[in-house]
């Protein structure tokens, strides 16, 4: 297995390969992650890990909160995430890769990073200005029928979408969709409107058919309750919201 010793960026969302992730960075702890990205070459991948949030806060208490009021906000790396921080954290993540780091004026940064390989948190070292976290890849095997599996997961994206998008909204065609199982299992579980518990377990799944197999069963179980409610704005397929840090 390979591994690697990488900055950690928490997040409450889940990250897939192949996803699009805009981030805006105004913690000082994420600031400073960011300033060291920036002192690698640009021939070389700027790379941290993203892990989705078991126990803890994105963004740490800036002011005094109930119940006590005189209670200081936390400071640190760590801050929102208590005293063993890897115990917040899905130990399944993946690895983003920073294709552009913009500094703004303010000092805080303007990031779009794109999701690459699955990585599993072997440790989180919280000694210096932001969390570092050594951790290990997880290479992606097909598993049985994940072809065939694929054709029919695309076939129930595709009624999904469309009851999630409404009828005058436009729908995915065969053309946009790709032909790659593993792509089209990312694709898919990032796409669908699902909770992060549900999100996380599709990124960890043992191989590429598993994960197309619970996407089936839950597209399906998904469309159906998409009949019986109003039309809602389609979601982007490859990019989500731009995460606050």
């Amino acid at each position: 297995m390979t591994t690697a010793r990488l900055p950690l960026f928490p997040l409450n969302a889940v990250l897939f390969p192949g996803l699009v992730l805009p981030l805006n960075v105004f913690e000082e702890r994420y600031r400073a992650m960011m300033r060291e990205l920036l002192t690698i070459d640009d021939s070389e991948p700027r790379r941290f890990a993203v892990v989705a949030i078991r126990d803890g806060r994105e963004v740490a208490p800036t002011a005094p909160g109930m119940p006590d009021q005189t209670a200081l906000p936390e400071k640190g790396p760590a801050a929102g995430f208590g005293s063993d921080p890897i115990q917040a954290f899905h130990r399944v993540g993946c690895i983003a890769d920073a294709a552009s780091i913009r500094e703004r004026a303010d000092g805080s940064f303007e990031v779009m990073a794109t999701g690459t390989t699955r990585v599993r948190l072997l440790s989180v070292d919280a000694s210096g200005p932001f969390l570092v976290a050594e951790t290990e890849e997880i290479p992606e095997e097909q598993g049985e029928e994940a072809g065939t599996l694929s054709e029919g997961v695309l076939r129930a994206f595709r009624s999904y979408q469309k009851r999630l998008a409404g009828a005058r909204e436009r729908s995915l065609t065969a053309s946009d969709l790709p032909d790659d199982p593993s792509v089209v299992s990312y694709l898919v579980a990032a796409a669908a409107v699902l909770d992060t518990p549900s999100k996380q377990r599709l990124l960890q799944a043992p191989d590429t058919a598993t994960r197309l197999r619970e996407e089936l069963t839950l597209l399906r179980a998904e469309t159906a309750v998409l009949r019986h409610l109003p039309s809602l704005p389609v979601v982007d397929l490859t990019q989500g919201p731009t995460y606050p840090n």
